[in-house]
């Protein structure tokens, strides 16, 4: 899958603790006749019941009950092949949940929730914000105040064992990822569900917390994978231990052939009980999906172009300047495009750990980013391909600009004290401009080494950046030893500069398990990875950018601790409509701008993608995803043409 959707840290760490971003607890789960009651006295009273097919927090689901299948897929795509893609770095198991060891990127496609999630990166539908449609789940039911919840499951739904599927399993699965999920999970789940219980076979009800915002509490329980009780009991696994097998799930793929850190191989799930489902009509069309592995970008590229893998998303603008330039694409045998990204990018530069001193200062980590030079870099080792970003909402409605006004600026005094007075009244903050002829811009240096004086830090007879008592200000930069060219060499450069300030910094690169692990650890002061971006408001945001929760989220690997953030998510999660999200999300902006926690790198506005010419995808594709793993397809003449061309190994 394209690396748009991964964190760019080991390719995959997106992946690693995926429950849409929720947080759990130990919570127990009742049956019987005890549920049956529960569920009754939850009926009564005069609050309006809601019966539908999806659900969306705004009640406005794009799709009718009955649909046929999503508007953008092809209904009528060919079934069978297989694609290939790549990956850099190592594997040891297929537990994607474990929070120790190096399990394989993908393996979590086995599972399914409730209500129809992500698959291989591309949300599902990829085509609205904000709806969600049942899958393992038949029906959802809730009253309008969101105090609770019943899933109505399916009765056809089967493990890839062929054992059926129950409520039972829903809630053993959600007291599993309490009990031995990540802590993130368990410590901000604990705050907002109360209890789950099964009702009957095929009956599950979730009750909410009290006094607490509704805003995604059904998404989150709808959106957790269901596994198997009787296999884990069988087997003995633990969520929270690595494994070299693969969870017992639900979904149209399973783990075929493998060999550690080599290949995998992901098959159709022969006991697949949802090939005609309406949210997967044109979609899981490939029969089988391999993954290659490599040590690093220049063996990954030379397998391309001999055709060892079939399908590339190219993250080196180096690349995709000058190395596109090979017998199997001059050819014709491989197609090479450019196509146009609708979603905001993901917001990628180095970032700084403010759980570390000294970059828990944010005057500090204001004076670091100014040694960080983007135009340089674009011209130098990005081939001007990129765009400068400011925000963590790039070119979207709720991206902040200038000073607060109007709405905005009465949600922001609404807030109180935590607000800096500076919010309301100075322009938001942009990212500087540099010198583009000089790595080092001496103008940048002059203003950085002022902020870094007025912190403390000065620069001693030796030419070493030191405080009050003598000591140099030292910084350890992870970096990982499978990351491209570009992507060091930007490091290399910035590093360089802080060099030239008098500050120590260690950037020795490491293998992908152990950056993986000191990623997970937050040991490190500085490194160059992603922060996702928001579209939404939901509980997910706290995960995200939100104090409780920063030490152990990988989610929020600058561990943002800000009082003004957190007052911002609480209050956004009372908004009542797309309007008052838009204003909420906007202030956030505004606020994660100013605690100055990444030095913006640039992006590219488009999905760079070149493939062997023998997949096909419908005409019109989604706002929200490239789907290639999704609904794509295989074209069998075309690939037969390759074969006898010898294009393809």
């Amino acid at each position: 899958m394209p690396n748009k959707s991964r964190w760019p840290f080991t390719q995959d760490i997106d992946r690693r603790h995926t429950l849409k971003l929720l947080g759990g607890s130990a919570v127990a789960a009742t049956a019987g006749a005890t549920g049956r009651m529960a569920w009754a006295e939850s009926h009564s009273g005069d609050d309006e019941i809601i019966r539908a097919h999806g659900y969306s927090f705004f009640g406005d689901l794009q799709y009718p009950p009955g649909f046929a299948h999503f508007d953008y897929v092809n209904p009528n795509a060919p079934k069978g092949g297989e694609i290939v893609l790549s990956s850099r770095g190592t594997f040891d198991g297929f537990n994607r949940w474990a929070w120790r060891g190096n399990p394989e990127t993908n393996s979590d496609v086995v599972g399914e929730s409730l209500l129809a999630g992500a698959t291989w990166g591309a949300p599902v539908p990829a085509d609205s914000l904000t709806d969600q449609y049942c899958l393992i789940a038949r029906e959802v039911e809730y009253p309008k105040s969101k105090e609770w919840c019943v899933f109505h499951l399916r009765d056809d739904v089967v493990f890839r064992n062929g054992a059926p599927l129950r409520a039972q399993d829903a809630a053993f699965t959600f007291n599993l990822f309490i009990e031995q999920g990540i802590r993130s999970f368990s410590r901000s789940v604990s705050e907002r569900i109360e209890g789950v219980e099964v009702i009957d076979d095929y009956t599950l009800r979730y009750k909410f917390v009290d006094g607490i915002s509704r805003r995604s509490l059904i998404s989150q329980v709808g959106g957790m994978v269901v596994l198997s009780e009787e296999w884990y009991k069988e087997t003995g696994e633990r969520l929270d231990e690595p494994s070299v097998l693969s969870p017992m799930g639900t979904g149209p793929y399973q783990v075929g052939d493998y060999e550690f850190n080599r290949f995998v191989v992901y098959e159709k799930n022969p006991n697949y009980w949802g090939w005609d489902h309406p949210a997967n009509v044109g979609r899981h069309n490939f029969d089988r999906i391999r993954i290659e592995y490599f040590a690093d970008a220049t063996a990954e590229f030379e397998a391309f172009k001999a055709g060892e893998y079939t399908f590339r998303s190219e993250g080196s603008s180096k690349r995709w300047a000058t190395g596109y330039d090979f017998p199997a694409l001059n050819d014709g045998h491989v197609v090479k495009e450019s196509i146009p990204d609708q979603t905001a990018p993901v917001n990628t530069g180095v970032i700084f750990n403010t759980l570390r001193a000294p970059v828990d200062n944010r005057d500090v980590r204001h004076a670091l980013t100014l040694a960080f030079n983007y135009e340089w870099t674009r011209e130098s080792l990005e081939f001007d391909l990129t765009t400068q970003r400011n925000s963590f909402a790039q070119g979207q409605e709720w991206e902040a600009t200038g000073v607060p006004e109007g709405e905005e600026l009465a949600f922001f005094q609404s807030l109180g004290d935590v607000v800096p007075p500076e919010i309301l009244t100075e322009p938001v903050v942009m990212a500087h401009t540099s010198n583009k002829d000089t790595p080092v811009d001496r103008r940048n240096k002059r203003q950085a080494l002022r902020i870094l004086a007025e912190a403390g830090w000065t620069v001693d007879d030796q030419g070493r950046m030191v405080n009050e008592a003598g000591e140099q200000m030292s910084l350890d930069f992870l970096v990982l030893s499978t990351w491209d060219d570009t992507r060091q060499a930007t490091i290399e450069t910035f590093v360089n500069t802080l060099r030239d300030w008098g500050i120590e910094v260690n950037a020795n690169a490491v293998d992908s398990a152990q950056g993986q692990q000191r990623f997970l650890d937050k040991d490190y002061d500085l490194i160059h990875t992603r922060i996702q971006t928001f579209s939404t408001i939901g509980t997910g945001l706290k995960q995200l950018f939100g104090s409780e929760t920063a030490e152990v989220s990988s989610w929020n690997p600058a561990a943002i601790q800000s009082p003004m953030v957190d007052a911002i998510i609480e209050a956004a999660l009372a908004a009542e409509s797309r309007e008052e999200e838009i204003i909420a999300m906007t202030a956030l902006d505004r606020a994660l701008r100013y605690e100055r926690v990444i030095a913006h790198a640039g992006y590219v506005p488009a999905y760079w993608i070149a493939y062997y010419d023998m997949f096909e995808r419908p005409e019109e594709l989604p706002s929200l995803a490239l789907g290639v793993l999704d609904f794509w397809w295989f074209n069998e003449e075309k690939y037969q043409a390759l074969r006898a061309a010898g294009a393809l190994r």
